[in-house]
């Protein structure tokens, strides 16, 4: 599915992070990807990251996945919704939603939530810290908007939601199927469903915290640290009292540790590692018995496209020379020459079609031998 009504240029100047947009069905022809039933039955995996989320006695409950079938048919007629994190995982088709949205960096998209809901479902009135465009795949939604929000919001006491208490509406739309809205972080939203078989596709972004960034870095740091490396201050002065720690000392400990936070290079690798670990890295992506690099070889000679795993994660850093360093699910490979441009094409593309000169090439089989085993790469006769 592809766009045919949309400006990216003015949206990226005008609305991405600075305010919503209501885009009205731009696609060249809007097929839903998935049906409810579907939905329910992945809810229903141990695998799979759920909640339903109902009204009972005048509040808003949750219930964690996995859900048991039995309990659909427990359900009132109106009044919930069954959520699912990262449909795209598992369905090619719900993947393939992002595409028309890679006008943003593959290193900022987080997954596809999919959402069915009753009449008159809804979560609460919520903020998100990420961006979401919210597609609207089957049935009709009232959106709601508000106005920002920041962690000093006050919220409704609730064990599992954050609900914003005393949400006032700014404006407010009825979307249709294949309609679009959306929300910036920190933008206060409501959705009802407006009749039954409600469906909502939610193309979520990821933006790490400055907490996230330091704690994660420093645990890094840390793990390649010696116990030897520590102050020192040889030429020592005497003190007129020896309770001060003086601007000398301190001036000496901050060096240390900006030191060892300002290796860019070292950043870099982290990052890259860091931000294509997989969502859900519990889940095995192996295949059962790891292949050759001959049989990689003889696969690619026989024109089969390979595929990148849904649930995998691929970007790439430049290094002088034409090098880069390519990050896969949480792995780091360095490439140069045709590997590098191989490994560009991965990152631009989810599925491609290998040419003669990287199945010649030993350390491009190599790189694609590597992915295939760790389960980031598929040949489509295996999809």
């Amino acid at each position: 599915m592809h766009f045919t009504d949309f400006d990216t240029e003015t949206f990226l100047r005008d609305y991405w992070q600075k305010k919503p947009l209501l885009i009205r069905n731009p696609w060249a022809q809007w097929v839903n990807p998935l049906e409810p039933d579907e939905l329910a039955g992945l809810a229903c995996e141990d695998d799979v990251e759920a909640r339903l989320v109902s009204h009972a006695e005048g509040a808003l409950t949750a219930e964690d996945g996995p859900i048991p079938a039995e309990r659909f048919g427990e359900l009132s007629p109106d009044k919930w919704t069954l959520l699912v994190q990262a449909v795209d995982h598992f369905v090619p088709d719900v993947a393939a939603l992002i595409e028309p949205f890679r006008f943003v960096p593959n290193w900022r998209i987080d997954d596809v939530m999919v959402s069915v809901a009753a009449d008159g479902g809804g979560v609460g009135a919520h903020f998100d810290h990420y961006d979401v465009f919210l597609i609207q795949g089957l049935g009709r939604r009232r959106w709601q908007i508000g106005a920002m929000c920041d962690d000093s919001t006050p919220l409704l006491p609730h064990d599992q939601l954050r609900l914003i208490a005393g949400f006032e509406p700014l404006e407010e739309w009825v979307l249709e199927p294949g309609d679009i809205l959306y929300v910036p972080p920190g933008i206060a939203h409501n959705g009802v469903a407006v009749g039954d078989n409600c469906m909502t596709y939610s193309v979520g972004f990821r933006a790490p915290s400055r907490a996230e960034l330091i704690g994660d870095f420093c645990d890094d740091l840390l793990d390649a640290m010696s116990d030897d490396d520590r102050y020192g201050d040889p030429g020592l002065p005497q003190q007129d009292n020896p309770g001060e720690i003086t601007g000398a000392a301190l001036d000496g400990l901050h060096a240390m540790l900006l030191e060892s936070l300002s290796d860019r290079a070292a950043f870099a690798r982290w990052f890259g590692r860091y931000n294509s670990t997989p969502k859900y890295p519990e889940i095995d992506w192996r295949p059962e018995v790891p292949v050759s690099a001959a049989e990689i070889v003889s696969a690619l000679a026989s024109k089969v496209p390979l595929l990148r795993n849904p649930a995998s994660r691929f970007s790439f850093i430049r290094q002088d020379g034409g090098a880069v360093l390519l990050f896969a699910d949480g792995e780091c490979f360095e490439c140069r020459g045709e590997t590098a441009e191989l490994a560009e094409l991965l990152c631009a593309q989810t599925a491609v079609l290998v040419v003669d000169k990287f199945i010649r090439s030993a350390p491009a089989v190599e790189l694609i031998t590597s992915l295939y085993n760790q389960g980031s790469l598929a040949f489509e006769a295996d999809d």
